[in-house]
């Protein structure tokens, strides 16, 4: 955990303190999430994950340090309780016959409007 300096307004006093925290967390050298988990891991933290297996979040919410000390812990325990749920596996439907047949004829009632805005042709 590092404390860095907030971007954005708050006069002389913001240029002087550290109040916004870059929270990193090593991926792959954690031995207690599976391989599995650190897989999903990676995919949910996409560009927040450098080098590989560094995760880094920064949080500059709040104006006061401990705050967002608070902030980024809970944000990174929300990323591994995400990664730690394995999602369904989708499986493969057909539409039904009435959705099809629903379809097909909102298709023809479309083209018989346009079919009467053009000219006729005699």
């Amino acid at each position: 955990m590092r404390m860095i300096k907030a971007s954005g307004p708050g006069g002389q006093h913001v240029n002087t303190t550290s109040s916004a925290v870059q929270l990193s967390f090593d991926v792959g050298g954690c031995g207690l999430l599976s391989s599995a988990v650190k897989q999903r891991l990676r995919q949910i933290a996409g560009a927040r994950m450098s080098h590989g297996s560094i995760l880094t979040l920064d949080c500059r919410e709040h104006r006061s340090l401990v705050r967002n000390k608070q902030a980024g812990l809970n944000r990174l325990a929300d990323l591994i309780r995400k990664a730690l749920v394995v999602p369904k596996k989708r499986k493969a439907t057909k539409p039904t016959r009435g959705s099809q047949k629903r379809r097909l004829e909102s298709k023809k009632k479309r083209g018989q409007t346009k079919a009467t805005r053009s000219k006729p042709r005699w």
